[in-house]
Formats: C-alpha cells, structure tokens, sequence
C-alpha cells in the first residue's frame, strides 16, 4: 500500500477531522478538534509559513505535521516540526515520508535551525539520531482524574484579590493579552520569543475554538489581570491548561495556585471529567503547584534540534 504526503485541506471535512484523529490517537495529552485544526491552519502568524502536512494511505489519514517557521523568535532562520503518526499505522514509511517533506519545506524558506518535539519512547529518539538531530530539553505531560480524583479545597482570596473569568474581559481583553506576553518571556524555551502583536494574539489565541471563557481564571489586583491559568476544553469532557503565569511584581504570593484550583473546580462543576496540563522539567514552581493540585505525570516528551548548513 502506498503512503502519499500532501498538504492538509483544512476546509475539507475529512481532512480537518483525520488531522484530529490522528493527534488524539498518537498525543491524546493535547486537545485537538476539527475546529482547532481550520482555526490553526487559517490564522497561524503569516510570517509563520505554516504548512500543515498529511501522510495518507488509502484515502485514510494515518500521520500529520505541522511545519512553520517561528515567527515570535528573536533570531531568524528558526522552525519547527511536530510529526505524529496514529501508533496502528507506524511501519509504513509514514514519518520519513513527512519528515523529509517538512525538513525541505523549511530549508526553502531559508531556516537554519530546526526544533521538533517527540514522545520519549526508544523508537522515536532513534529516529530523530537517524535525521542528525540531538537531545535537547524534556517536558512531562500530567493527568487529572476529575471524575474520580479527589481536588484540593478552593484557597481563600486575599484581601485586594478579585478572581475574574476571561469572560468578564470580553469587551476588552488588551489586559490578558498583556499578561500573557510578559508571563510568555519567562517560560523554559529553546527560543527567546518576542511575543508582541495584539491583532495577532486575538486572531490565534484570543478567538481560539478551544479557549473556555467560563474556565480561564484570572486573579486581579486593582482590576488589572497579575495571575491567570487558560483553559481549553474539547467539548468530550477533557480539559486542558494552555498556560499559567504570574506578573512578575506579584510572584510568590501563590496567585497562579489560586486562579487554577478555582478554575480546576469550576470545570469539575460543568462535567469535566478529565484535565491535562504539561511542565517543562525545569519549572519547579510549577511542578510544586500541579503535585499539589493532584495531577500525576502520564508522558514525557523531548524536544530535539537539528542545525542546517
């Protein structure tokens, strides 16, 4: 059977929705729909070159990758690959395939410098070493059981403290945004992001089909957004934390602790059953607070990189 790798048709159902498939087959860790995938596809930066790839066989939809360059990055020449294939379909030729058209794709656009997350598993490191990439840092993806876990009780606000929902900042949501690019700088990264374009923020993050308004909690001071966690949910009762970060000025006053297990209770309250979150190994606040809150790591990834020239 032959294995065939095309661009991703995002308008076209059966593609957006074997792209989903595929990610919640191989990374069931990160939320993907149908929706999220057109909503990436269509409003990823410009200067991203995003390029959505697909490996079919048969008409079926068996791997993906998305394949852009890294347009928040301080230096030029970066990009970026995340391959995944669904785990009954390796074998194939699928992820070679992909790779090779991801890796021309951006050397065309000039990039220098390659970055790609994998699963921690022996078969996915050797086929990263075969393609001249090296280990760089890790990341734990962790679990909660909402159904059947058992939550921490809600913390008391502190005086000057007010907890908001993003929905309260509909009108105008400048403030997160500027939370979440001050919170972004801090982040463990392989690269420095400039996180900077607000038109942008609200076409890709802002307006994301996934993004819950309800759930996104943010603790204020003087009516201003200095703690937040942001809040994905699918839909089928899986919830997910797209970040969680603290102004500067108001660290260590566990603020962020605060705005997630409100947020955590207010999703076990609408029916969540199931919350994911991730940590770079290095985050040990973070780590602290998801130990704290219950969550129990279920995978570890690895982010490889590979240099052109």
């Amino acid at each position: 059977m032959t294995v065939l790798v095309r661009p991703l048709r995002a308008d076209v159902p059966a593609d957006a929705e074997g792209f989903a498939r595929v990610r919640r087959l191989a990374l069931p860790y990160i939320l993907f729909t149908p929706d999220s995938v057109r909503h990436t596809a269509a409003h990823m930066h410009p200067d991203a070159r995003f390029r959505p790839l697909v490996a079919e066989e048969d008409g079926e939809v068996i791997g993906t990758a998305q394949v852009h360059l890294i347009p928040d990055s301080r230096d030029p020449g970066q990009g970026a690959l995340n391959i995944y294939v669904r785990p009954d379909r390796t074998h194939r030729g699928a992820g070679r395939l992909l790779a090779e058209a991801a890796e021309e794709y951006l050397t065309g656009l000039g990039a220098t410098k390659l970055f790609a997350w994998a699963l921690d598993e022996p078969a996915n490191r050797a086929f990263a070493e075969r393609r001249g990439y090296r280990l760089g840092r890790s990341a734990h993806f962790l679990r909660l059981d909402l159904a059947h876990g058992t939550l921490p009780p809600l913390l008391e606000v502190p005086p000057g403290v007010e907890l908001r929902t993003a929905a309260d900042f509909a009108d105008d949501p400048r403030p997160l945004f500027e939370l979440d690019a001050e919170t972004t700088l801090d982040e463990p990264s392989d690269v420095d992001f400039a996180f900077t374009d607000y038109d942008v923020w609200l076409a890709e993050n802002w307006n994301h089909p996934l993004l819950d308004r309800e759930l996104t909690v943010a603790a204020c001071v003087d009516g201003r957004p200095v703690a937040f966690t942001v809040a994905y949910t699918d839909g089928d009762g899986r919830y997910s934390t797209a970040m969680t970060g603290t102004a500067r000025a108001h660290r260590g006053r566990g603020l962020a602790k605060l705005a997630k297990i409100h947020s955590l209770h207010r999703a076990r309250a609408a029916g969540i059953t199931e919350a994911f979150t991730g940590n770079d190994t290095g985050n040990a606040p973070m780590i602290a607070v998801n130990k704290w809150l219950g969550y129990e790591t279920c995978a570890t990834e690895v982010r490889y990189v590979r240099e052109l020239g």
